[in-house]
């Protein structure tokens, strides 16, 4: 087995257990890291589809409690019906758009000037979200109505351009809509399952050809690399949303962005 093979696939791991659910880009972080190590080709294609399921797999294990709530009390108990409808109306716009615009995205949007114009132009939204966004009207999941989650799904599908990040557009976009920081943050987890879930299956399928087993060792160690970094990073995000704005990461985009430009047009 190639060491070097497996200490690339821990890295990238982490850089997708890290970047997930924080409103920085997952993609663009990938693309960069990805490039930095050398790491290409039929693997990465498959790699890079593959880790998404040990993130979306922290969520589940983070929130399981919640999830089993909320399975359990579908029948019984309207807060459960209600959390239930909130996450599966806003996923249906991903749902629609992300199939019938799967290849396009891929062929055409999939580029570094389309990221790093993401990056920045998202990391200015993040500043002036936070200036002028309303006072919170939906301090949990259950209060939101079925016209506001709609909208933060049609947020959600921002994210269908790369460098834009699926959590950072549904965030700001449920505190644009009222919602309370930390509940916008467990919304987005929350809306990650089904929506991640998805894609990485569509994403699986069209990719199918590229598939090789002997790569599952170094798939093996990117999931769990992403899974365990997934779950430090969504305990601590709650916390910092729980006391903090999302300023910072504002201006990490910024800066990460002007200088992902760098890296692909100077350096």
């Amino acid at each position: 087995m190639n060491m070097l093979l497996l200490l690339q696939a821990v890295f990238l791991g982490v850089v997708e257990g890290v970047t997930e659910f924080l409103p920085v880009s997952s993609t663009g972080h990938l693309i960069v890291a990805g490039d930095l190590i050398g790491f290409s080709g039929p693997l990465a294609t498959v790699f890079e589809v593959v880790i998404q399921l040990g993130a979306i797999l922290a969520i589940c294990v983070l929130y399981a409690r919640k999830l089993f709530e909320v399975a359990f009390g579908l029948v019984d108990d309207p807060a459960a019906r209600h959390f239930a409808m909130a996450v599966i109306i806003a996923f249906l716009p991903a749902a629609f758009f992300g199939f019938l615009l799967h290849d396009f995205i891929k062929s055409v949007l999939f580029n570094p000037a389309v990221v790093c114009t993401s990056l920045i132009v998202g990391g200015v939204a993040i500043l002036a979200i936070e200036r002028w966004r309303p006072e919170p009207r939906y301090a949990a999941i259950e209060e939101l109505t079925p016209l506001t989650s709609l909208k933060i799904g049609f947020f959600q599908c921002l994210a269908m351009v790369p460098g834009v990040s699926r959590s950072g557009a549904t965030i700001l976009g449920a505190l644009l809509l009222g919602v309370e920081r930390k509940t916008a943050a467990e919304f987005s987890f929350f809306l990650a399952i089904p929506t991640m879930l998805g894609a990485t299956v569509l994403d699986l399928w069209k990719s199918r050809h590229l598939l090789n087993a002997d790569d599952s060792a170094v798939i093996a160690v990117g999931f769990v690399a992403a899974f365990i970094s997934a779950i430090v990073v969504v305990r601590w995000l709650v916390g910092f949303v729980s006391r903090h704005s999302f300023v910072v990461f504002g201006w990490y985009r910024i800066i990460f962005g002007a200088a992902l430009a760098a890296y692909f047009w100077v350096i």
